[in-house]
């Protein structure tokens, strides 16, 4: 038998005939079942289930260039090494009960930030459609047409209170009926997050999306081109309603006034009649493309003040990860980030009646024991539909020269420098007012240190 027939069989490219097998069998003096069972021994288990499961099938490795040749490769030529990895992996992922959906969104992440979230042909598709339909300013005017096109091009039948009658269903934004192309909307919606749904169910059909969720938010993740679809689709409505040429000269004329202005922030949010969200998704898109400011991160903020709780459920890294971030270690996050603190101050004023509308404020938060300082910029607002919680967005800016040089306001005094830290648990600060937990990690570290210096001590005594 040839080497190269021999490497096809390995690779699993051919299958050999009898006659091969029981040469191969006489070859390497073991018995012709061996070679052919599909039982496998005790320490290849974890290979097998992998193979098994079609896992492998839904990795995006396309999207990062990597051939799924390449790891079945990887794995046949070290099956021992690659099943303890994979029996590590596994362990790890029932320690914190991560699930596949906890994959799909990490490597979507990923993707994203490959990409500095800014997609060419996504922003090409809304400024056609934009042009096309000769779309207005104004949401009301704007929502108005997006459900024209739905109805009359793709045959939709839009209910605007079509989820009043399913109580259970109340925490979802809309939901889509495929088989009568029913679009049931929640009526607590306000007209942007009403017209911004509509342009999300354009995206699925412009950009060609067939593996979509029927939900607005992703409850049960199928597959990681489900998690893209979604992805894309919200990119296309964000653009859809802010148009690009103008938002960055809106955003160029912002970064270079004097002095911050929180307020004339809002402006520029209220002039597209944008939620938060989608206003920092454009900022994500335009500030590393057309700012150079690519070191960033983007953060929101879930609030239950009834129960005190503060949850991440969306965040960005781009150029690297950056200080803060989400954890699913269950530690309570530093209260002096300005994304958890305004959270706090917005429900004061709701506790005493004075809240009026949605909260902004601008932070420099250095990280103790680092040499990274980040501009923070934060909006907070009520959750919608959701009445009893609140949420906040942060985009933060790595702070440097260069960075000094695009924003004129980075050293306004008006904006307050904060010590921070990660966590409660992992901070050393001893006269910090507003810990809200031990700093339990840091002791822990601290008694490890302590045995350690005594056994040296021990030792060379």
């Amino acid at each position: 038998m040839s080497v190269s027939y021999l490497n096809e069989i390995e690779k699993g490219k051919k299958y050999p005939k009898e006659d091969k097998i029981k040469a191969l069998a006489q070859a390497l003096e073991v018995e012709e079942a061996e070679l052919i069972s599909p039982m496998l021994s005790k320490n290849l288990e974890p290979v097998a289930e992998l193979l098994q499961s079609n896992f492998l099938n839904e990795l995006p490795l396309d999207l990062f260039g990597i051939e799924l040749v390449k790891v079945v490769e990887i794995i046949a030529n070290a099956p021992l090494k690659v099943g303890a990895f994979i029996s590590t992996l596994l362990e790890l992922s029932r320690n914190y009960a991560l699930r596949e959906e906890h994959f799909y969104f990490g490597a979507l992440r990923s993707y994203l930030e490959l990409h500095n979230n800014y997609f060419e042909d996504i922003e090409q598709a809304a400024t056609r459609f934009r042009e096309q339909h000769g779309l207005v300013s104004g949401q009301t005017a704007l929502q108005a047409q997006l459900k024209e096109v739905l109805e009359r091009q793709f045959g939709y039948h839009i209910e605007e209170s079509g989820l009043d009658q399913y109580p259970e269903l109340q925490h979802l934004r809309a939901i889509f009926v495929p088989r009568r192309k029913r679009l049931l909307l929640n009526s607590t919606l306000t007209p942007i997050q009403k017209s911004f749904q509509l342009g999300k169910e354009l995206g699925f059909h412009l950009l060609h999306l067939e593996d979509r969720a029927n939900t607005s938010s992703l409850l049960r993740v199928r597959s990681f081109e489900e998690v893209l679809s979604h992805s894309k689709a919200t990119y296309f409505s964000v653009a859809l309603h802010i148009p690009l040429e103008e938002f960055v000269a809106d955003m160029r004329a912002f970064f270079n006034r004097e002095r911050w202005d929180g307020e004339a922030l809002m402006a520029i949010m209220k002039k597209y009649e944008a939620t938060p969200e989608m206003f920092y998704h454009r900022l994500t898109n335009v500030l590393p493309k057309y700012f150079g400011m690519e070191k960033l991160f983007f953060l929101r903020f879930l609030h239950d003040p009834e129960h005190g709780t503060f949850e991440v459920d969306k965040e960005l890294h781009l150029s690297h990860l950056h200080q803060p971030h989400g954890n699913g270690l269950s530690e309570h996050y530093c209260r002096r980030w300005v994304s958890v603190s305004l959270l706090n101050d917005l429900h004061d004023m709701q506790q005493a009646g004075t809240f009026v509308n949605g909260l902004v404020r601008a932070q420099r938060s250095h990280y103790i024991d680092t040499t990274d300082e980040y501009l923070c910029i934060t909006l907070a607002r009520p959750g919608y539909p959701a009445p009893n919680r609140n949420v906040s967005v942060t985009i933060g800016l790595l702070i440097s020269d260069d960075l000094r040089r695009r924003i004129r306001f980075l050293d306004d005094p008006a904006i307050q420098l904060r010590e921070v830290n990660k966590t409660c648990e992992r901070c050393a600060l001893t006269d910090c007012t507003e810990r809200a937990a031990p700093p339990l990690v840091v002791e822990k570290r601290e008694r490890w240190q302590h045995i350690q210096r005594q056994l040296t001590a021990l030792m060379e005594g």
